[in-house]
């Protein structure tokens, strides 16, 4: 079979097969050269949206849900309808000890303050935050370090900036590690430098100064602002939620129905809408371009069929002369093969342009919608593998048509 292959005159039956019908031939292969640009086009984008979403989101544990107080709904406990509900280290920290599937609970506070360096200023978020915030929400450091355990313990006045409060309050190409900021009048030393996210999860983050060195110069004591609360992988994040607000609730004397108590926003449960909208784009994708190919192949063997019959008296001769039916199948067979992975090959390459053009026109930039839009080696060898598959068993129709020909019919065929 290898050898039949590699014998020349196989393929100049198959030029001369096609290049008798030129037309006919490039017609009949659009339906796979489409099937396949669908394909790899629809599978390139949806990676590149993939990929757009893991880089906006990707500096977060997105097995999370945050929480904060609000007002009560309902009368309990001797407390009236629209009592404050104000978080605590405490409540934090007992959400963490008795509530099952918890990784991370991250308390947070944030206040705003004019912050002044020299004679520039602004108004900024100011965030008390612990160094397990870099754990659950990654900074992507430029410069300088995030918070440490030392800062906490003894309540430092360092501070860690964004990008953007380096642009407003320095001068271009400053140094900024060891420099200092004033925050309400007090000097923070700047330790760290991060870049600017594509996307704010909850409140904006400006400057992080350590917690405790936040409670102590707002009198926050041991309130908190909200809590982030990462799960284990294998937990659902949803019922952490529940689970969580309804401790929450207990702790606090809130009546267990209050559904206004406390807000939340629930980034796991948003997260796997994206992921199961992501997963259908591409089953999606497969079933289409399959579809299609499925439909161009079968174009090529309606085409093979109409050469069979035109090349009845050719097919006689050729079993007069003692060639084997399996050698008529086996050439019509390399035919249709030939045909789809050629037509295949092309929707590839056109494919992979498209996915280029994408990239040009839509993957630039910080804000870019579609982020290298690609498809795996994998991809494109399973694609071509479709093909060859695909392209044997259609060939074989007009293969058994050929050879049911008795070779004396043929002959007689005008």
């Amino acid at each position: 079979m290898f050898k039949f292959l590699f014998d020349r005159d196989t393929w100049q039956e198959v030029y001369d097969s096609f290049s008798k019908n030129k037309l006919r031939s490039i017609l009949t292969m659009v339906g796979v050269w489409w099937g396949i640009l669908l394909l790899i086009g629809l599978l390139g984008s949806a990676k590149g949206l993939e990929n757009s979403f893991n880089r906006l989101f990707g500096s977060f544990a997105t097995n999370s849900v945050f929480v904060w107080g609000q007002s009560t709904s309902k009368p309990f406990k001797g407390f009236q309808e629209g009592k404050q509900v104000r978080l605590t280290l405490s409540d934090a920290k007992k959400v963490e000890e008795n509530v099952e599937g918890i990784e991370f609970v991250v308390p947070r506070n944030q206040n705003q303050a004019q912050v002044i360096r020299n004679f520039l200023s602004g108004s900024f978020s100011i965030n008390g935050d612990y160094p397990l915030l870099d754990q659950v929400q990654k900074k992507k450091l430029i410069h300088g370090r995030f918070i440490n355990q030392n800062d906490i313990d003894d309540n430092k006045k360092i501070a860690v900036i964004s990008e953007e409060i380096y642009k407003q309050l320095f001068e271009k190409d400053e140094e900024v590690i060891g420099e200092y900021i004033q925050i309400n009048s007090i000097n923070f030393k700047v330790v760290g430098m991060f870049e600017n996210g594509n996307v704010n999860m909850g409140p904006t983050s400006d400057i992080h100064i350590p917690f405790t060195t936040f409670q102590q110069i707002y009198n926050q004591g041991d309130r908190i602002g909200w809590m982030m609360i990462t799960g284990k992988p294998e937990y659902d994040i949803k019922q952490i939620e529940n689970d969580a607000k309804l401790l929450l609730k207990n702790l606090n004397s809130i009546h267990p129905n209050d559904k206004r108590a406390f807000g939340s926003f629930n980034l796991g449960k948003e997260f796997a809408k994206v992921t199961g909208f992501l997963i259908g784009m591409q089953f999606l994708t497969w079933f289409v371009g399959i579809a299609t190919l499925i439909a161009g192949v079968f174009a090529i063997g309606n085409i093979l069929l109409i050469t069979v019959k035109e090349r009845t008296k050719e097919i006689g001769v050729r079993r007069a002369l003692g060639a084997t039916p399996f050698e008529i199948k086996r050439q019509i067979v390399v035919e249709a093969i030939f045909l789809t992975l050629l037509a295949g090959l092309l929707g590839i390459i056109s494919g992979g342009w498209i996915l280029i053009l994408l990239d040009h026109f839509f993957g630039q930039g910080a804000d870019a919608a579609i982020v290298n839009a690609s498809v795996s080696i994998a991809v494109v060898f399973i694609a071509l593998i479709i093909l060859v598959v695909l392209g044997t068993l259609i060939g074989l129709i007009p293969a058994f048509k050929a050879t049911s020909i008795k070779p004396i019919e043929a002959l007689r065929e005008e």
